[in-house]
């Protein structure tokens, strides 16, 4: 019995001192309990890696079966002629060519770079091998990412059947393997939960749009209405610029005529302050990525902002306890003797702390928003002032015409810098709008509204007599400078009481150091609120303009002007485009380059005058004025001149003697 007892009490005593009847919230099974708010990780029925990895090959056989169609022109003479060639993945100098594929794929390519920061694996093919991969792999994922869309780019500059035929497999198998990816895992654990599917909306519209784009494109191209390349060549850009630009005096003087009403007004005002379309010009493909790539950079830094703070203040608030009442008053912080009251007050401030971010946030949206829209008028201003051969105060703009080693390296960074000093921007608009909205809340509207924390107003009225009397002070200055130290003569403005003058100078001289302390605090505020708000603007240099070279932006955009001007000139494509239609005359039957016999006689009579009789031109003056024309292309393009016929058959005679 004892025994038996004992063994009971033995027993008993196991069950009360076992560990596992300590925690009766313990899960059964082993299973481990996530905690409240906690993404699980999702496993997908087909792992990323496995897809991105089929991707990459896939994208590597479209590459090389583009490399097929293209033939390598000229690599070097007489080396390579007729070879396969890797295709272009956007030929930035079209300017007859569809600006939204280079636009939807500079799109999908940014949010692939943003959707790196929350991923766990920089490279998705790498989860295959090791489930950690280290940072190092993220400067490699820089590089992959323009790889894995170069053949999705370059399938549209083919401009072949076959070729629209792999961007229609592609674009597919790349918004299929996205959405497939998305439908699966909607939610991530990091950031926010659904940052990840937020931050993927660029990426799927432009992956959607390309799906959408190929198709199009190849049904079009098997088509017998419109031939390959026939589409957009009857309206060429350089051809529409020169006919816009010679029609302009016609179009002058009908507009002068016109009467203009408020609403014309408001309408020109409008314009000048906001981007719209112009006929007879368009902005280079570079500042068309640039503003698309603005507007993705604008999207992804604000979502960013936005559900990396806001969610966390909402947990915040709605864990507020009692116990707050004691937090604050070890800091010697006492709202109020109900601590229910307390919470309420604590919840109250933080909603109000959320609504000044969000505040914030969208007034740095929109005037981010807002200067790129006007960038793009400056732009384009200045952009046709170089074309009518003007110089413009943009400091100091190389004179050569001919591109240099930094102007090239400028203008192949210009987009890239763009998109970085619009997300920078955004990001110091956001801190400093953010503290100015909440000191203005807190310190002012909300000890208003409630009467009570009057912090600031009990300092000013501490500090009353100084704000008076610098208030006096200026005012005094101004009204003696109005009224007695300034006379009116005979319509000329004329200093005098000069003596009065000097010893009110002498006088104010120490109230005027505070005043100046007061000037020189709004100064810096002022300044950095104008360099916040235009850090993304590329086109205004944010130092004076006698260090204006010190600027990158600037300096940057300067030099992408330089090679847009020389390179890209409207009408000097369009006189280089007429000089080649007269050495290769093309039968009348058949359209050239797709330009008809009409528009092209169109072209040739706004050349020409209605009347030669008229103003007296003699038979030699179309000779001489096509000579003068010939010596003005020449003098604003010296780049011609080795390719004139004297140039070129004196090259041959010396190749040829040696």
């Amino acid at each position: 019995m004892s025994r038996a007892a004992g063994n009971q009490t033995s027993s008993g005593d196991t069950d009360d001192y076992s560990y596992g009847s300590w925690y009766i919230d313990e899960p059964q099974g082993g299973q481990e309990l996530q905690p409240e708010g906690m993404v699980p990780s999702c496993h997908p029925s087909v792992p990323p890696g496995l897809l991105h990895a089929c991707l990459a090959v896939l994208s590597v056989l479209v590459l090389l079966l583009l490399a097929m169609l293209v033939r390598r022109r000229q690599l070097w003479p007489h080396c390579g002629h007729g070879r396969p060639g890797l295709p272009s993945p956007i030929d930035f100098s079209a300017g007859d060519g569809p600006w939204t594929v280079p636009a939807a794929i500079f799109m999908v390519l940014f949010s692939s770079l943003c959707l790196l920061l929350p991923a766990e694996a920089s490279l998705p093919f790498l989860t295959l091998a090791s489930p950690l991969s280290p940072g190092s792999w993220k400067m490699l994922a820089l590089l992959y990412y323009p790889a894995l869309y170069y053949p999705l780019a370059a399938c549209a500059t083919v401009g072949h059947g076959a070729s629209h035929l792999l961007g229609t497999v592609l674009s597919w198998a790349h918004f299929g393997v996205q959405v497939w990816h998305r439908a699966e895992c909607p939610q991530a654990p990091k950031i926010y939960k659904y940052y990840s599917l937020l931050a993927s909306l660029p990426l799927l519209l432009g992956l959607g749009f390309l799906s959408l784009w190929y198709p199009v494109q190849l049904v079009r191209s098997f088509s017998h209405r419109t031939g390959v390349g026939s589409e957009g060549l009857q309206s060429r850009y350089p051809e529409e610029y020169l006919r816009t630009l010679l029609c302009r005096k016609k179009l002058a003087i009908s507009s002068h005529t016109s009467k203009h009403g408020f609403l014309s007004q408001a309408w020109i005002c409008f314009r000048q302050y906001s981007y719209t379309p112009q006929q007879g010009f368009r902005l280079p493909l570079k500042l068309v990525l640039s503003a698309s790539l603005t507007g993705t950079a604008i999207y992804q830094v604000a979502l960013l902002l936005l559900v990396g703070v806001v969610p966390t203040i909402q947990k915040v608030r709605a864990g507020i306890t009692t116990d707050v009442s004691y937090l604050l008053a070890g800091f010697g912080i006492q709202l109020s003797e109900d601590r229910q009251e307390v919470v309420e007050l604590v919840k109250h401030h933080l909603w109000a702390l959320e609504v000044c971010y969000i505040s914030a946030l969208v007034l740095s949206c929109l005037l981010t928003f807002f200067v790129l829209i006007r960038s793009l008028v400056t732009h384009r201003a200045n952009l046709q002032a170089l074309h009518r051969g003007a110089a413009l105060d943009l400091g100091p703009l190389p004179q050569s015409p001919h591109p240099s080693r930094q102007a090239i390296f400028c203008w192949m960074n210009f987009s890239a810098y763009q998109t970085a000093f619009t997300c920078l921007g955004l990001l110091v608009q956001q801190v400093i709008f953010f503290l100015g909205i909440t000191a203005l809340a807190f310190l002012v509207l909300m000890p208003v509204v409630h009467g009570r924390n009057l912090l600031l107003l009990r300092s000013l009225e501490s500090s009353w007599p100084f704000w008076l009397t610098l208030a006096l002070a200026v005012t005094l200055q101004h009204m003696a400078a109005r009224w007695i130290f300034l006379k009116i003569h005979q319509g000329w403005a004329e200093l005098t009481n000069r003596r009065m003058l000097y010893a009110a100078t002498f006088f104010f001289f120490p109230i005027n150091v505070l005043v100046g302390v007061v000037v020189a605090a709004w100064r810096v505020l002022l300044s950095a609120l104008y360099n916040a708000v235009h850090f993304g603007q590329m086109d205004l240099s944010l130092l004076p303009p006698r260090a204006a070279t010190l600027d990158p932006g600037y300096h940057t955009y300067c030099n992408f002007l330089k090679i847009e001007v020389s390179q890209a000139h409207p009408a000097m494509i369009a006189f280089c485009a007429l000089l080649l239609r007269t050495q290769k005359p093309w039968p009348s039957g058949t359209p050239q380059d797709g330009l008809r016999l009409g528009v092209e006689e169109e072209g040739i009579q706004l050349l020409q005058t209605k009347d030669l009789a008229a103003k007296g031109t003699g038979p030699r003056a179309p000779q001489g004025r096509a000579r003068w024309a010939l010596a003005y292309t020449l003098l604003h393009n010296p780049a011609l001149q080795a390719f004139r016929k004297r140039a070129l058959s004196g090259a041959q005679a010396t190749g040829t003697q040696s």
